[in-house]
């Protein structure tokens, strides 16, 4: 008897030894491949080997879309990861979905792990807080629209690469130049609404909707068809008709032909710096996005693109202990400041914008603090602090279906966003009345 209490003493104890020191598992469900993915993964192995009590496993889940549709379907099932990467415009979204998320500022609380909101750029937390100011989701890849100029096309077109383009009106004298000297692809563009429509109306301090953009409320109603958005979409589809912008997809298609030396001017994100740097054989810059000169206050404040991480409802306090120890090691100012160098992606802290500069990255690599700039040089207005709107994915499809009914000449810019508008407005009331 004495020998089978003993055994299941042992037993016991071995149990309890195992289990206290086995590994706390979460998945961490993402949208990145290719270079991007190859230093997220590097960011896991590190944080999973710097400390023995958690394991981060990070599962790419496709794109943005993609990724979101396999979280929602994920939830409803009962299968969903700890970590769900979210791009800006599912923002709403997430918010609206309650019982779903755990709020990012209580799964830090709770854990008693790292966690200053004050020390995020203003600009990059006021996106992704409620209207008590509390971060709902931790930004992790926030970047901003910028220029990329092809310096060598500039010369072998006979014109200054230097010359002044800080302006619309000036780059369309730059681009009658490259037209006139041959050059095939003078302008294109990525994500074309972000750019041209989204950070255009914010740049310029005009409303894309009502509500403060979505964030005062769900009765939100879109306005990006005034004066200002509808003079550049004209003005673009006048330079497309005439071939001085090349129309080459909805995403970010037209990375490959800058990055190939075919186009002189490219507007995409500052995290499209990576891409560049590594494969263009040709001399770059980057520059501020332009703007109207004629528009009054302009330029405001670009906005954000990229993507927030959302801690997912239905887990165990170990996962989220886990996630919150994750999450401040990525908020690290050492983990931040490489981020941001190695991908252009704006650095989300101050601290690691400070590490950087330190460090001597801006002046080695000029034009990588344009985007930091651009975004925080200005104190944001209830136009420029962002989007919170619902069903913005969707309302995305149908803004590019209507931009390319202007780059063929089939709409004039007024008819196109007056029915974007009209369409997207359709879906905002379905997401209202689904969410009251």
């Amino acid at each position: 008897m004495k020998f089978k209490t003993l055994a299941l003493a042992l037993a016991t104890g071995l149990t309890m030894t195992g289990t206290a020191f086995a590994q706390t598992e979460i998945q961490w469900w993402h949208a990145f491949s290719g270079r991007l993915g190859d230093l997220l993964a590097e960011q896991v192995d590190q944080f999973n080997a710097s400390q023995s009590d958690y394991k981060v496993v990070g599962v790419n889940k496709g794109n943005y879309s993609e990724t979101l549709n396999s979280g929602i379907a994920a939830f409803r099932a009962g299968e969903q990861p700890t970590i769900l990467m979210v791009f800006e415009v599912g923002t709403a979204s997430m918010m609206a979905a309650e019982g779903a998320i755990k709020p990012v500022y209580q799964v830090m609380a709770e854990s008693g792990a790292a966690f200053d909101p004050d020390a995020y750029l203003g600009a990059v937390k006021g996106y992704y807080t409620n209207t008590d100011g509390q971060m709902l989701s931790l930004p992790y890849n926030s970047s901003t629209p910028v220029l990329y100029v092809n310096r060598d096309m500039f010369s072998k077109a006979g014109m200054d690469p230097d010359m002044d383009l800080s302006t619309w009106e000036n780059v369309g004298v730059a681009l009658d130049g490259l037209k006139d000297a041959g050059v095939s692809c003078p302008l294109t563009t990525a994500w074309q609404s972000w750019v041209h429509l989204e950070n255009l109306s914010a740049y310029h301090n005009v409303p894309f909707a009502s509500k403060d953009n979505g964030f005062a409320g769900l009765d939100t109603e879109l306005s990006f068809n005034g004066p200002v958005q509808v003079k550049h979409i004209q003005t673009m589809g006048d330079w497309a008709k005439d071939g001085k912008f090349i129309y080459n997809g909805r995403r970010n298609e037209g990375g490959a032909n800058f990055r190939a030396g075919e186009c002189a001017l490219f507007t995409e994100s500052s995290a499209g710096y990576a891409g560049v740097k590594a494969n263009a054989e040709f001399d770059f810059e980057i520059r501020a996005l332009p703007y109207w000169g004629d528009v009054a206050g302009a330029p405001q404040n670009t906005i954000i693109g990229g993507s927030s991480l959302w801690v997912m409802a239905g887990k165990s306090d170990e996962q989220y202990k886990a996630a919150a120890q994750f999450l401040s090691f990525l908020s690290s100012s050492d983990i931040q400041a490489i981020w941001h160098q190695n991908t252009g992606y704006l650095p989300i802290t101050l601290a690691a914008a400070t590490q950087t500069e330190a460090e001597g990255f801006y002046d080695a690599n000029p034009g990588t603090e344009i985007a930091g700039i651009q975004m925080t040089a200005k104190e944001p207005t209830s136009n420029s602090k962002g989007l919170r709107l619902g069903s913005f994915d969707q309302i995305r499809g149908i803004i590019d279906e209507e931009l390319e009914a202007v780059w063929v000449g089939d709409k004039t810019a007024q008819a196109a966003m007056d029915s974007a508008v009209e369409r997207g407005n359709v879906l905002l009331r379905r997401f209202e009345q689904a969410n009251r």
